[in-house]
């Protein structure tokens, strides 16, 4: 079930954003979560532009069918993911508290944009996600403590003429020096577009259900 959404807050920013329950779906059950940061091109308020790269294109054009609930929320225009990491973590709970979602299983993922603003969510607050994977984005690798103990999947083209992908080397350079657990799938011939492939089949998608994050 693919929905477009508006997530209303008194106290932070008000997110528009793409909602999809898998077909099966079963209020009784708990289900995974894939939280979803698009790139700078689908920046502004009109939620289809949310579903131009990734899963939610797959599911909206494809009428494509996987085992998760995807939440995808979309950033203002000529803004950045984050401007908003207080407010993209309180919707995330409140999503947490309305959809029957397995809090063990809460996946953070993201392209270009997406891609900083995963790296950047997940060291504002490792606790949340039982693993990431930042496509093609840019991180902070003298702030690598907060993901030490995090499943992390990198995945970034070699021809990328956008965002290097000296970053993503770097960072996973950074996390596995200190004992972490990152890996780098280079993609040979590949530009900017590294979601292409990332997000095709079931590769990624069957990683991320190979984690899970105790919850207390």
């Amino acid at each position: 079930m693919y929905q477009k959404l508006k997530w209303e807050s008194d106290r932070y920013f008000n997110f528009g954003y793409l909602l999809n329950l898998p077909k099966d779906y079963d209020p009784t059950k708990r289900y995974p979560l894939v939280f979803f940061l698009h790139g700078a091109g689908e920046r502004g308020e009109n939620l289809e532009k949310v579903a131009v790269h990734g899963y939610m294109k797959y599911v909206r054009e494809e009428d494509a069918d996987y085992p998760f609930i995807f939440v995808a929320p979309q950033c203002p225009l000529d803004k950045y993911w984050a401007c908003y990491t207080e407010s993209l973590l309180a919707f995330l709970d409140d999503m947490l508290k309305k959809l029957p979602i397995d809090r063990e299983r809460v996946y953070l993922t993201g392209l270009s944009m997406g891609g900083t603003g995963t790296w950047m969510l997940a060291m504002a607050a490792p606790e949340r996600f039982a693993a990431i994977a930042p496509i093609c984005g840019t991180g902070i690798c003298w702030n690598t403590d907060p993901l030490l103990k995090m499943p992390i999947c990198v995945y970034h083209g070699d021809c990328d003429p956008s965002v290097p992908i000296e970053e993503s080397i770097t960072m996973v350079r950074a996390i596995n020096r200190r004992g972490g657990n990152a890996k780098l799938h280079i993609l040979h011939g590949v530009g900017h577009n590294a979601w292409n492939q990332a997000y095709a089949g079931d590769e990624l998608m069957n990683w991320f259900l190979e984690h899970k994050k105790s919850v207390t």
